[in-house]
């Protein structure tokens, strides 16, 4: 026997035993097992079944997937496998290169691998598993679609609860369906609605194929449901959720809204809490035509916020009080973290992001409700000083929980110092700036000031204003005081007056004894700074 015919066959015998060892890796236990196995031919055979690829899945419905791949060639069938306990057993087997999946649970992922298989001498020899491929059924469709609590503003849909990963909102706006919310639970309030007007809805439920991918999977849409919200009676009916737009207050509608309203003193000296009584809220909504309260809490004075716990948790009972007041009575309210003493907001800085962390967590959903989360810094502290830092802190804090509430920021001498913020502002689209003036000791110089800041573009509310000198008590000054009334009104910058008390000084708008409780309508209790706040609210 010459050489190269011994080479050959050395060759032959390695290549013949290399085919064995994969014939043997790639069929079944049961191929494996036949006696009069000829493995020459079955190895060759065996290793030339290719794997399958080109693996795709469509969801046809909530309970059917249909699988698609290429064809393989030389190929006697395949294997259809679905992933169950971590392994993958055959649900089908089948000629052609696609193959539907029935009977499946609504609204689940499941995970599928497909094999090309040939018959050698009557045993399946397999080819190499396919890349898995995670797909998912669809939900079923959302049925027992209602409407609840419906309000000038808004109404409640709740349907019945599937399997699936979130639900669907839309609303019909202008002939075409848009989405306006996501959830997870099977209810969801929209708000801001105009009042008196007829809305249509719809739902749809979604299943995502994973976690990893934004692949969704949808059921059917539910029936349609119709409804009219109810006339406006109430400020906050008739204008909803405030923002900031320009220099501007604005309304739910995006039209410009006028601030005007009463402050309490100190709610918890006293019995000027007692103002925040519903019936002496409803005097003020009906008769005075305010439409909103600010609830002073002063926080470092005797019996301020930060003096003793048992100071802090009467206050906040007080503050919840007069929040649930003025919400049952459709009426804005700003919590005021009202320092005064303390001087530098810093000073207190742990406890106020404490508390409008609370206060935000409670209330996100309140559309009436803002915050002025640092009454009037002073003492010299400054806007870059740290009355910004500060703001930064808590209006983060605020916004944790509640992402569009107008906050209003003090600035620096008593909160007259507004020109430090231009150009400067905080990065929040939905912060105002804090003005206080009181009528005989801030005139002309401070109003050019407004004026200014106003016409450069800064979002201002007069949180605070007194009608006499800053001590609050003496030199009534009526002239000066509608002077700012008039401007204020021309530039539709909101404000509030000090104070619903009946305090014996001159800023007061009750007279003293009044019971705060159950304030009258007209004129009868009112000092001559009530009688004029009360005149110009009623008629401007």
């Amino acid at each position: 026997m010459s050489l190269s015919l011994k080479l050959r066959k050395a060759a032959a015998v390695f290549l013949t035993s290399a085919a064995l060892l994969t014939a043997v890796a790639a069929v079944p236990q049961e191929s494996a097992a036949g006696s009069l196995w000829s493995g020459t031919t079955i190895t060759a055979e065996a290793a030339s079944v290719g794997k399958v690829s080109g693996l795709t899945s469509k969801t046809l419905s909530n309970s059917e997937i249909k699988l698609s791949w290429k064809k393989v060639s030389g190929a006697s069938g395949y294997s259809v496998c679905m992933r169950k306990n971590g392994k993958y057993p055959q649900i089908a087997d089948v000629k052609g290169t696609t193959y539907t999946v029935k009977n499946l649970p609504n609204a689940t992922r499941e995970n599928f691998k497909v094999r090309a298989y040939k018959l050698v001498k009557g045993k399946k020899v397999y080819g190499a598993y396919s890349d898995n491929r995670n797909t998912a059924t669809n939900p079923q469709q959302v049925t027992q679609l209602k409407t609840s609590s419906v309000t000038s503003s808004s109404v409640k849909l709740t349907w019945k609860k599937i399997g699936c990963t979130n639900y669907r909102v839309y609303q019909l706006k202008s002939g075409t369906w848009k989405e306006i919310a996501t959830v997870t639970t099977n209810a969801h309030t929209v708000k801001n609605l105009g009042a008196n007007s007829s809305y249509q809805f719809k739902v749809r439920a979604c299943k995502r194929d994973d976690k990893k991918t934004n692949y969704n999977h949808y059921g059917k849409y539910s029936s349609v449901v119709k409804v009219t919200t109810k006339k406006a009676t109430t400020p906050v009916a008739s204008h909803g959720q405030l923002s900031v737009k320009g220099a501007n207050i604005v309304d739910k509608n995006g039209k410009v809204f006028k601030i005007k309203g009463m402050s309490t003193h100190g709610i918890m000296w006293e019995d000027y809490s007692d103002i925040l009584s519903k019936d002496s809220l409803k005097v003020l909504r009906d008769d005075w035509k305010c439409n909103t309260i600010r609830i002073a809490m002063y926080t470092q004075e005797w019996g301020g916020y930060t003096t003793g716990s048992s100071y802090a948790s009467q206050a906040k009972q007080k503050v919840k009080t007069g929040v649930e007041n003025a919400k049952s009575l459709g009426m804005y309210v700003i919590i005021d973290w009202h320092i005064l003493s303390d001087g530098d907001p810093r000073t207190h800085q742990d406890e106020a992001v404490k508390f409008f962390t609370e206060m935000s967590k409670t209330y996100k959903d309140y559309d009436n409700v803002m915050y002025e989360i640092c009454n009037e810094p002073n003492g010299g502290i400054t806007w870059t000083g740290g009355i910004k830092s500060y703001c930064q802190k808590v209006v983060s804090a605020i916004r944790k929980y509640d992402k569009d509430a107008v906050i209003i920021c003090g600035t620096g001498t008593w909160s007259q110092d507004i020109n430090q913020v231009l150009g400067n502002k905080l990065s929040d689209k939905n912060c105002v700036y804090a003005l206080h003036f009181y009528a005989n000791t801030h005139t002309d110089w401070l109003r050019n000031r407004l004026k200014d800041c106003y016409n450069k573009g800064l979002p201002v509310l007069v949180s605070e204003f007194g009608t006499c000198d800053a001590s609050g008590n003496g030199g009534y000054n009526s002239t000066q005081t509608k002077k700012w009334l008039e401007l204020l009104d021309s530039l539709n910058v909101g404000y509030i007056n000090w104070s619903a008390s009946d305090k014996g000084e001159t800023a007061s708008a009750f007279v003293s004894g009044t019971n705060l409780k159950a304030i009258p309508s007209g004129t009868s209790k009112l000092t001559t700074s009530g009688k004029l706040i009360r005149d110009w609210y009623r008629n401007h």
